[in-house]
């Protein structure tokens, strides 16, 4: 996991959030207090959030779902993106972390725009598929334990309509992907994650190699 691009040396990342980030403060004060967090790192970059707002405004979304909320950044980016009567689906087990989300939620003005599910996502999103809720999003980011990925994938591409994307955080893993030496579970599946999805014929695909790697997924 990283906090910001791979692969950059410092002047030149500083370069490009020089020229290109356009933070609300809210969301800086978001990403400041999460840095002083133990498990801080677990943060998108956010040139990253950026990307994702653009993403989400480029599709014209208005129903979109999130697989792993933690402090909030990627939610509160999205929601803000959103318009008036926009709402974000947003999936955690952890009451803690999204304490601190909830907070800058409220103090942005879009809690009523975001709509959190306490429990394991996979029963959250099976929950949502049982009421009907097939291709009704229109963007979802992945960002949670990786060894579910396979099976949020799958879900999401069910519940994401036709022309609607999802995005998945974590995919270049600190580089430790294209290290053969690294076995441990976590990598090997995200390995197997990012060679089923290179095969995947249901979607358009393109990896991008901004923060720890997201690939875009395209439903067709």
């Amino acid at each position: 996991m990283t906090t910001q691009t791979l692969g950059l040396e410092q002047n030149l990342y500083d370069y490009l959030l020089s020229v290109s980030l356009r933070e609300p403060e809210i969301l800086t004060q978001l990403r400041q207090e999460t840095v002083q967090h133990p498990i801080g790192r677990m943060q998108i970059a956010p040139e990253q959030g950026q990307f994702l707002a653009l993403l989400v405004q480029l599709l014209g979304a208005k129903k979109t779902l999130e697989i792993g909320v933690f402090t909030g950044y990627s939610s509160l980016v999205v929601a803000l993106a959103l318009p008036r009567d926009g709402k974000v689906v947003a999936c955690d087990v952890s009451e803690e972390f999204t304490t601190i989300a909830r907070r800058y939620w409220q103090q942005a003005g879009v809690a009523d725009k975001i709509q959190l599910h306490i429990a394991p996502a996979l029963e959250t999103l099976d929950r949502l598929l049982a009421k009907g809720e097939t291709e009704t999003f229109d963007f979802a980011f992945i960002d949670a334990d990786k060894s579910n990925y396979d099976g949020y994938y799958e879900r999401s591409l069910q519940l994401v309509r036709p022309g609607g994307l999802i995005a998945i955080d974590n995919v270049l893993w600190s580089g430790k992907v294209a290290d053969p030496e690294v076995q441990d579970n976590r990598t090997k599946k995200i390995r197997a994650f990012n060679q089923k999805l290179h095969q995947d014929q249901r979607v358009s695909l393109s990896l991008v190699a901004i923060a720890d790697g997201l690939t875009l997924a395209l439903k067709k």
